[in-house]
This record gives C-alpha cells, sequence and structure tokens, in this order.
C-alpha cells in the first residue's frame, strides 16, 4: 500500500511539473497586449469576404484610390503588465506575393504615421490615425498564382525582445468610365474549302455585369459538325523570364449549337458575364503579373476533331449608377 500511495504522490508530481513547464511555455510565447484596428466608417462601407493566410475567411471593408482611410489603434496590456517600448507606428502597405516565391512581399505603397514616441505603456490607450487621400492603383486580387493585399500594420518597437506587430486587410475596387471607343470584334474560323464561320460580337470592352450580344455565321460548310461552344478563359501570366508561370481557366462553357449547321444559317449569341466570377483586366501590375479574358470558339466535328478561334476580351468595373444594370 506504501509503494502505491508513493507511486501515486510522484504521478502527480509529475502532472503538476507538466502543467507548469506548458504555462510558462504558453506564457513565454503570448503577447503582453491585444491590439485592435478599427476604421472609422466600416459600419456604413460595402465588406467582402478574404480568405486570410490560416484558411479562415474574414469580412473586410471595401475602399476605392484616392479615399481617405481612418480610423483608431488601441492597445490594451494584459493586467498587471507594463509593455516598454521604442514607438508605436502604423503603416499602410500595398503588397504584391508570387506564391512561387511565398512570403516574399513586394511593396508598392507604403505609408507610415507615428502614433507614440518611446515609453512604457501601463492600461489601455486609444491612437487615432488617418491617411489621406491614399493612391491605391492597383485592385486587391486573390489569384491562382498570385496575391495582391492591402493591410494596415501596427508595430510595437521593443529594444531586446522582437516588436509587437498586428494587421487588418482592407479591400480596394477601382472603377472605370464606359469608354467613349468600343468597337465590334470580327471572328473568322475557316478551314480552305472546308469551312467559313465568321463570329461577330457588339464590342471589344466589357464591363463586369455587361451582356456579350453577337451573331455567328455559316459562310461555307463542308464538314459535318457535330456542336459548338462559346468559352470564357481567364489567363494569368505570373513572374518574368524563367520564373514566368500562366495559368489558363475555363470559366464558362455555353452552348451555342448541337446538330449539323448548313451555309448561310446564322446563330444569335446572348452570353450574360454576371454570373461568373470575373475580375477586371490587369496588364503588367507593377511589373509582376498580368490577368486577361479570352472568348474562345470551339467546333467539334463528327469524328471528334476540334476547331477553335480566341479572341482576347477587356473587362473592366463600371461604377453602378441608378441606369446601369
Amino acid at each position: 500500500m506504501v509503494h502505491f500511495l508513493i507511486s501515486v504522490k510522484v504521478a502527480h508530481l509529475k502532472e503538476n511539473f507538466l502543467v507548469c513547464i506548458q504555462n510558462y511555455i504558453i506564457g513565454a510565447f503570448k503577447l503582453p497586449c491585444d491590439i485592435s484596428i478599427t476604421f472609422a466608417d466600416a459600419r456604413g462601407r460595402k465588406q467582402v469576404s478574404v480568405k486570410k493566410d490560416n484558411g479562415k475567411t474574414t469580412m473586410v471593408p471595401v475602399f476605392q484610390s484616392m479615399e481617405t482611410i481612418s480610423g483608431e489603434v488601441s492597445i490594451a496590456p494584459v493586467p498587471g503588465k507594463r509593455i516598454e517600448h521604442m514607438g508605436v507606428k502604423v503603416g499602410l502597405l500595398g503588397q504584391i506575393e508570387l506564391y512561387f516565391d511565398r512570403g516574399n512581399f513586394y511593396d508598392f505603397t507604403s505609408l507610415v504615421r507615428e502614433l507614440e514616441i518611446p515609453g512604457e505603456i501601463y492600461e489601455r490607450k486609444t491612437y487615432p490615425f488617418e491617411f489621406s487621400s491614399v493612391e491605391m492603383p492597383y485592385e486587391s486580387h486573390n489569384g491562382t498564382n498570385v496575391r495582391l493585399r492591402y493591410i494596415l500594420k501596427v508595430t510595437i518597437g521593443r529594444n531586446y525582445v522582437g516588436n509587437i506587430v498586428e494587421y487588418r486587410d482592407f479591400y480596394v475596387r477601382n472603377y472605370s468610365p464606359a469608354p467613349t471607343i468600343n468597337n465590334s470584334i470580327k471572328m473568322e474560323v475557316g478551314i480552305e474549302d472546308c469551312l467559313h464561320i465568321e463570329f461577330e460580337h457588339n464590342k471589344s470592352k466589357y464591363h463586369l455585369n455587361d451582356v456579350i450580344i453577337g451573331k455567328i455565321y455559316f459562310l461555307l460548310v463542308r464538314i459535318k459538325i457535330k456542336n459548338m461552344e462559346l468559352e470564357i478563359r481567364r489567363r494569368e501570366s505570373t513572374g518574368s523570364g524563367s520564373n514566368t508561370f500562366v495559368e489558363t481557366e475555363t470559366l464558362a462553357k455555353f452552348e451555342l449549337m448541337d446538330g449539323a449547321p448548313v451555309r448561310g444559317e446564322s446563330i444569335p449569341v446572348r452570353l450574360f458575364l454576371t454570373p461568373y466570377e470575373l475580375t477586371p483586366t490587369y496588364r503588367n501590375i507593377n511589373n509582376k503579373f498580368s490577368v486577361k479574358y479570352y472568348l474562345n470558339l470551339v467546333l467539334v466535328d463528327e469524328e471528334d476533331r476540334r476547331y477553335f478561334k480566341q479572341q482576347e476580351i477587356a473587362i473592366y468595373r463600371l461604377l453602378d449608377t441608378p441606369q446601369t444594370s
């Protein structure tokens, strides 16, 4: 019985020792304060869902270029602790991350506001901040191989231990007026003495909620066409030189015809863009990436041979007005 009691006591001491070690480790890595970043007008702004680095999604406010971004930073020390620091600052950053170089961010926008001179923080303190008329030339983007993001970054500088840093994401969308020149486009698919098709659509530039309207003309048909589709494709290219990565994805397939057409026949096309997750066209953003869109006309004959023709179209974000659907 004595041996049993001693064994139980030793086991209990081991358990307490492990708990103490665990609590010590947790305490050593736990931040000595809570930092919160709030936007002044977040409640009245449109919110969008953004996936964070940990895989979870969060709602963030949407801004556009040349808007003022303001709010408050609140720092609350853990009860009974004080924070010695070398200054507190808030930064506004625009960053591009290429996924083949994950973890390295390229800053294209960097603004800083000093909130506090070196000293100590004993209790909760709140600091207002403002970045006036911020130029944010590029839209936020979460692509296949690239991410463009905007963040607020609060840094509490410390001498002998690591800085305390907190981040807050926000989203940027920029709008364009309707183009003054928007010519129609004609695509031709042809095989000498066998096939000649023309696809004419009403314009070359479309806004995100637009409708592609066109017509396909069969001028010469000497092969048996089984079916025909119109695809919307997105091509994302990142990097440069030997580190260039191109990713093409088909966002939509629209069946135009099922059966054999005859010469002189025409088929109307009406394709709504609203249901598809499109972004504006991005051309050589900060020399890091581009996103382009294409209409791809695909014909399949009875022997399952495929004939296709591709045409780039420009996509832009049109500011919603009462007259715009």
